[in-house]
């Protein structure tokens, strides 16, 4: 499947933030359904700043590692596209963001982010040239 390189897709988006105080991803969401066209996405996706969105693999890697389904996705009704086939009623349905920001302890995370983990170049070339001999091709 070909995916657009940017971070927008038909009826979703995908936005990068720099987070400036607890609860921001969650007003940018509501901000934005509140705001012209953008009121008919159905998929609002906010990341961390640090998070180039035109690299769909790295940002999903991102979402999934960062999101507690309780208590960071919204959801919500409201106008949907007329197009929108899959909602309960023309023009009317159910529409979601995730807030996939690193937590702070005043949104209630009881303990320190951990920092992302990178490996070395070194280590990622072993890795590469030994994929034949750990039976993968």
């Amino acid at each position: 499947m070909n995916l657009p390189k940017e971070g927008v897709f038909h009826n979703a988006a995908l936005i990068s933030i720099k987070k400036s105080y607890p609860g921001h991803a969650k007003k940018i969401i509501h901000g934005l359904w509140g705001k012209g066209q953008m009121m008919f996405a159905k998929l609002l996706i906010i990341v961390d700043d640090d998070v180039d969105v035109q690299n769909i693999s790295y940002t999903a890697w991102r979402v999934l590692n960062n999101v507690d389904w309780k208590r960071d996705v919204v959801i919500s009704d409201g106008p949907l596209d007329d197009l929108d086939h899959a909602a309960s009623f023309p023009r009317y349905g159910s529409k979601m963001g995730i807030d996939a920001t690193r937590k702070t302890r005043e949104e209630g995370m009881t303990r320190d982010w951990p920092d992302e983990l990178f490996m070395s170049e070194e280590i990622k070339k072993l890795v590469d040239s030994r994929w034949t001999e750990y039976g993968l091709e």
